[in-house]
């Protein structure tokens, strides 16, 4: 996401973070970097010139150049222009006072429009409310077929109907009101280029549904075909927001950074993969913080939450504290990280961690597949007391798993380890590093201390 402006934004950004004074010259040298970058990310020019001139202006101020830290200073700067780029508000959909909330949404054929019903209809799911989904696309002969598809996936029921537009979505309303939904979302049909007859039955089914929400849904890797299309629907159709899709496979962010300067209307939504639960509200203080490599920990603890069941954290928490660390264990806090998503992903939202990512073009999760092959050969008696497990048990093991003694081997030693480390971490201790010896941490006291060459002597008797 973005990794091609967010290696030329940190490049440019990175000689001004170790200087200790900047002039003039420094920080127009920096600016010229960050336009080019901005331009070859397909950003608006007009968007481009006033971001750079903002930067510039704050830059060249006495408190930066006054500062202790000014490069770290300038970098801020440009952390709180992009977050003001992409716009600071509220990115939450509104609710109707008395249900149900009706959410419509627009966007050209192709740009993932089907798909982002379903998937926001399950981030609401899991929000606790109530939702149904509406097939009001009359016009791509597949689109009802892949929206019920979709509804029985996620558990959300899907209303349709072979009439016009308008009483479909009608109906549609009206049957998620008898049965009790609290938010209806409208799929409504696309073209493959903006015309009177699309914006002629979007206004029709806006006028008669009287949405809570207007949500235009717009291609991020278009660039700014996606800005001029948000441009010719806001002229047409009055929308609340935008839901940006295939956000994950944009390299360089034109449309995410453009949008919200060129429409004024925020972007809401995010998706950030195919899975059906890759979709996010958009927040862009943390979006301008994965730019610039700082990480985003606020959405990597909201996904671990979302993943990791509180008693089985606090089980698991406590049979580590104890260096009872069994294969059961890893199968279960494997399971965690995958529900996380992709594992290059959340590893990017470490702060600092994503720039020694670069030049990965994908994180091997084959291995964690082939550990997981391996345990899931070993009997529920050789998971739980991995000490039973002798040299035939070992070979059984790798055919089984398709593996090597070898790295069944590895497997059990790094478990070994594991075990021995955080039995150290429960009693108080820390992990002897090379050429220490671990002692107890307590206060004003050191967690190591290196090892002596040689013993002292005993002292006499007296």
């Amino acid at each position: 996401m973005f990794d091609t402006l967010s290696g030329r934004l940190q490049g440019a950004l990175g000689d001004l973070r170790k200087k200790g004074r900047l002039d003039e010259e420094a920080i127009s040298r920096a600016m010229r970097e960050v336009r080019l970058a901005l331009l070859e990310a397909d950003v608006n020019f007009e968007v481009v010139k006033d971001f750079v001139a903002k930067v510039r202006e704050r830059a060249l101020g006495q408190e930066v150049l006054k500062s202790v830290t000014p490069g770290q200073q300038v970098v801020k700067i440009v952390h709180d222009e992009l977050t003001a780029l992409m716009g600071s508000g509220d990115s939450r959909l509104a609710f109707a006072a008395r249900p149900p909330t009706v959410v419509l949404l627009a966007g050209l054929q192709g740009s993932g429009k089907t798909t982002a019903a379903a998937k926001l209809g399950l981030l609401l799911r899991k929000e606790g409310r109530s939702p149904g989904l509406v097939a009001a696309d009359l016009q791509r002969p597949a689109a009802i077929d892949q929206l019920q598809q979709l509804g029985r996936q996620i558990q959300v029921p899907v209303y349709t109907g072979s009439d016009d537009p308008v009483a479909v979505s009608l109906a549609g309303i009206e049957s998620a009101k008898a049965e009790g939904n609290d938010v209806v979302i409208v799929d409504t049909a696309g073209r493959l280029h903006v015309d009177e007859e699309l914006m002629d039955e979007l206004a029709a089914v806006r006028d008669a549904t009287r949405p809570t929400n207007v949500l235009l849904v717009l291609d991020s890797m278009t660039g700014q075909d996606a800005v001029r299309v948000a441009e010719a629907f806001a002229e047409r159709v009055a929308f609340d927001g935008i839901v940006l899709t295939k956000l994950d496979g944009d390299a360089r962010g034109g449309a995410a950074l453009s949008v919200k300067a060129i429409t004024g209307k925020p972007i809401k939504l995010a998706s950030v993969g195919e899975r059906l639960d890759q979709l996010e509200y958009f927040h862009p203080d943390r979006m301008a913080s994965r730019i610039l490599g700082m990480g985003d920990v606020l959405t990597l603890v909201e996904k671990a939450e979302a993943a990791v069941d509180k008693e089985d954290a606090e089980e698991m928490e406590r049979r580590l504290m104890k260096g009872e660390f069994s294969f059961d264990d890893f199968l279960r806090s494997y399971k965690m990280l995958r529900r996380m998503g992709p594992l290059q992903g959340v590893l990017k939202l470490i702060p600092g961690l994503g720039s020694q990512l670069e030049g990965l073009e994908e994180v091997d999760e084959r291995q964690l597949s082939r550990v997981e092959a391996i345990v899931l050969s070993m009997t529920p008696q050789e998971r739980r007391f991995p000490h039973v497990i002798d040299g035939s048990r070992r070979q059984r093991i790798a055919r089984g798993s398709g593996t090597s003694v070898q790295q069944v081997n590895q497997l059990l030693e790094a478990r070994k380890q594991m075990a021995k480390m955080m039995k150290q971490l429960g009693k108080g201790k820390l992990p002897a590093l090379p050429g220490q010896v671990p002692v107890q941490n307590g206060p004003g006291r050191s967690a190591t201390k290196k090892k002596k060459g040689k013993r002292k002597k005993s002292r006499s008797r007296r």
